[in-house]
C-alpha cells in the first residue's frame, strides 16, 4: 500500500445540515458533490459527507455504536491564536466544544470540538510541524 490517505468520509444524520456546518467553517463543496454525497477537496486529500445509515450499510456494519469511535480528525493551524479562532467559529456555527484550547504535554496547543454529528476534530498548533504556503502538512522538518 502506498503511504497516502485519499479520502475521509464522515457518516452524517442530515446531509444538508452537515454541508452547511462545513461550509460555515470555510470549506467549499467540490463540483463532484450531488444530492447523495458532498465532497470538499482539501490539500491533497478529500473530505466527504455521506448519509450515516447508507455508509454503514455499504461497509456492512451497524450505523450506530456507543461512545467514542476511536478516531479523531486533526486540523493543524499556524498559530495558537488560530486554534482559539477556529474553536470559536466551530461553536458559533453549531459545533460543540469538547475540550477548550490548552497547552499540550508535547509542547503544542490544542482543543477539540464535535461537529453536529459527533465527529471529533482536534484543532492544533504544533510548533514542530511544517505547514507549507499551499497548506501542505509535514509532521516535522525532517519528514
Amino acid at each position: 500500500m502506498e503511504q497516502r490517505l485519499s479520502l475521509v468520509t464522515l457518516g452524517v444524520a442530515d446531509l444538508s445540515r452537515a454541508k452547511e456546518f462545513y461550509v460555515s467553517l470555510g470549506l467549499t463543496p467540490a463540483q463532484a458533490s450531488n444530492e447523495q454525497v458532498v465532497f470538499f477537496q482539501l490539500n491533497g486529500i478529500a473530505l466527504a459527507l455521506f448519509p450515516r445509515t447508507d455508509l454503514a450499510a455499504e461497509a456492512g456494519v451497524a450505523p450506530y455504536g456507543e461512545g467514542f469511535s476511536g478516531i479523531t480528525l486533526a486540523h493543524n493551524v499556524r498559530t495558537r491564536e488560530d486554534v482559539d479562532r477556529l474553536l470559536a467559529k466551530a461553536e458559533a456555527v453549531g459545533g460543540r466544544i469538547l475540550r477548550g484550547a490548552q497547552e499540550a504535554s508535547w509542547g503544542g496547543y490544542t482543543g477539540y470540538f464535535a461537529d453536529p454529528d459527533g465527529h471529533v476534530w482536534e484543532v492544533a498548533f504544533n510548533p514542530y510541524a511544517v505547514i507549507g504556503e499551499d497548506g501542505s502538512f509535514r509532521i516535522s522538518e525532517d519528514d
